[in-house]
């Protein structure tokens, strides 16, 4: 069972006891966390889709601990003009641990395949006449000349 779920701003598809790297979060290091903005739990041939969110549905993790990514050189130059500028820049992080992912709500992919396959059938619908019509417009056109 695998799922795509919203961690500090950032999606994330996880499964369980995978490990995630996120942006620096408030609780303390060994305490519980859950996510429930889940937009996506597949399991197998089943998917569960949210529009945005699943209702119910929440991923659970523990955090492993806090610390800094790498470190990012931002250097900046313009040639021939003496300026060079030198930045660094390390991000902080938190390590989570999933524990668990619990499913909820009922819309399928399969049903989301079917609404966008009738809406495409009337699509071609409506723009066939239009087609029609406009060629009929030019002869008209030259019958008058």
């Amino acid at each position: 069972m695998y799922a795509i779920v919203e961690i500090a701003g950032q999606q994330f598809k996880v499964a369980k006891d995978q490990k995630v790297y996120v942006h620096r979060l408030q609780s303390e290091e060994g305490s519980k966390v859950t996510f429930d903005n889940v937009l996506l739990v597949g399991e197998g041939e089943n998917v569960t889709i949210g529009a945005p969110a699943i209702e119910g549905a929440k991923v659970t993790a523990k955090i492993l601990g806090h610390l800094k990514g790498d470190k990012v050189i931002v250097f900046k130059k313009k040639r021939r003009k003496g300026y060079k500028k030198k930045n660094g820049h390390r991000q902080f992080l938190t390590e989570i641990q999933i524990e668990g992912i619990t499913a909820g709500g009922t819309k399928k992919k399969a049903a989301a395949k079917k609404a966008v396959a009738a809406d495409d059938a009337e699509a071609p619908a409506k723009k066939a006449p239009a087609k029609k019509a406009a060629p009929k417009k030019a002869a008209a056109k030259k019958e008058e000349k």
